[in-house]
């Protein structure tokens, strides 16, 4: 199985969500690695692309590996949205571009009125789609929720605004921005986009599972399942996923070791990525969704979480994982 995004192949239906403070290269060539077909970076801003700002910058950078790959920009005003994406599109090897109109972050869509704040204004969507598709040579796609609240669930209106305008893949989370993360993801809403649009269709929001990836395809006829919060720390479910579709096969799931060396190797990641003093605060994050359920995992993050050197790290990480083979 696979789908295509334009003229992209993607070899599976599996894809990695743009998660805001995971999504960097170190996480997403884990990803790819463990049988993610398609990944996102984690969103960018418009303005702080157009002002060059370096830390935005940094977050551009991308292995040859991580392709197929989309930059993903949010923002309000159309000026930056057509400048951001046209700099991305011509100065770096992304494949597609990918407009934010889902986070659901009140320091994104309250106070900038960026993300989900967009799905409010279905005009001003289909003006800067088509400006932005106009405007660069690479596909464009939009990752969405289906509305703002539930008095207001224009998940359709705003698909076709989206296909109208010309953009190539929508990614819906079955979520309003009101929900944010809570509460059940409503499938149906993905099934009535899907018959509405003929765009490619990616389906996100409660697929933590081979089995439930499965069943949101079946259920929506979308042409892949995006996996956001159950990646983290598991990127093996990409694999887990890809298989089950393709054969109905489950993998089993990597033991305690395996999920231990894979925490050192992301450390090793972030370390080339970010220098050590960065890397070692953030692999406190990633440890704790890593070593879930392992024996002992408290106590270990616990130690962990007081070092602040990388080598302590490792030795502590290497005698960890003789306890759990």
């Amino acid at each position: 199985m696979g789908f295509k995004i334009a003229d992209i192949e993607i070899e599976n239906n599996v894809v990695l969500a743009p998660m805001a403070g995971f999504c960097d290269s170190a996480f997403r060539t884990i990803c790819k690695e463990h049988g993610a077909g398609l990944i996102y970076t984690e969103m960018v801003s418009n303005k702080a692309v157009v002002d060059r700002n370096w830390e935005t910058m940094e977050m551009l950078y991308m292995e040859n590996s991580e392709k197929p790959l989309g930059i993903q920009i949010f923002g309000t005003d159309l000026e930056s949205f057509v400048g951001a994406t046209k700099y991305i599109a011509e100065n770096t090897e992304c494949d597609f571009l990918d407009i934010n109109m889902g986070c659901p972050m009140p320091k994104i869509a309250k106070k900038l009125q960026a993300g989900a704040a967009l799905l409010k204004d279905v005009d001003r969507i289909n003006e800067i789609l088509t400006a932005v598709v106009k405007a660069v040579h690479k596909p464009v796609t939009v990752k969405m929720r289906m509305g703002w609240d539930t008095e207001n669930i224009n998940a359709i209106e705003v698909a076709k605004a989206c296909e109208a305008a010309g953009v190539s893949a929508i990614a819906l989370h079955a979520r309003t921005r009101e929900q944010m993360y809570t509460g059940q993801a409503n499938w149906d809403v993905i099934r009535d986009v899907r018959k509405a649009v003929n765009t490619v269709l990616i389906g996100n929001g409660d697929v933590d599972s081979p089995q439930s990836a499965k069943a949101m395809m079946e259920h929506t006829g979308c042409d892949a399942v995006m996996v956001g919060r159950a990646s983290r720390g598991n990127p093996w479910i990409f694999r887990q996923i890809a298989e089950y579709l393709n054969t109905g096969e489950i993998i089993h799931p990597p033991t305690p070791a395996e999920r231990v060396e894979v925490l050192a190797e992301h450390l090793r990641r972030l370390i080339k990525l970010k220098t050590a003093k960065v890397a070692v605060k953030e692999i406190r994050t990633h440890a704790s969704f890593y070593l879930q359920d392992i024996p002992n995992s408290k106590e270990f993050r616990m130690k962990l979480n007081q070092l602040e050197n990388e080598g302590e790290i490792f030795e502590l990480l290497d005698s960890y994982r003789d306890t759990v083979i």
